[in-house]
């Protein structure tokens, strides 16, 4: 499974966000080789505080596949989920999470908690953190950078 080449179509789907004045985050869930999902965050389009990508792109594969175990899959996104995130990939029976900034804010893989290894969970989710961690960072970065000096010119 090549991690870098499905991250960098997260990457793709991220900057659509941030062309679109949202948080730069992109989502692409694969199932065996095939890419079934790709999404980004709609939160400021939608105005709907769960239109995070990665439960977009849940939701389409679950359409897609007509199923909502998504046993098989992986879904790369390109900040660590949050709890509402990881919850949803766990609910969806993922085999995997890959993502590539960490989120010392609201992460919840292993930065602020760690959900996937609470052990009373039914289900098992392999975690993999910092692939194309230093794109994702800059994106995002780039994205506030912009923000503030936008903000500024209207003071």
């Amino acid at each position: 499974m090549d991690h870098a080449a499905h991250m960098q179509l997260a990457l793709d789907e991220a900057r659509l966000a941030a062309a679109a004045g949202e948080v730069p985050i992109g989502a692409v869930l694969v199932v065996g080789e095939a890419v079934v999902a790709r999404a980004h965050n709609r939160r400021e389009v939608w105005q709907d505080p769960t239109a995070h990508a990665e439960l977009i792109a849940i939701r389409e594969a679950s359409a897609q596949l007509r199923t909502w175990r998504l046993t098989g899959g992986t879904l790369y996104v390109t900040m660590e989920p949050c709890a509402m995130c990881i919850g949803a990939a766990l609910l969806a029976r993922l085999d995997r999470v890959v993502f590539g900034v960490w989120d010392p804010k609201g992460g919840a893989c292993g930065s602020v908690l760690n959900v996937p290894e609470e052990k009373r969970l039914n289900h098992r989710i392999d975690v993999i953190g910092g692939v194309l961690e230093q794109e994702s960072r800059e994106l995002l970065q780039g994205f506030f950078k912009n923000l503030r000096v936008k903000t500024d010119e209207k003071v």
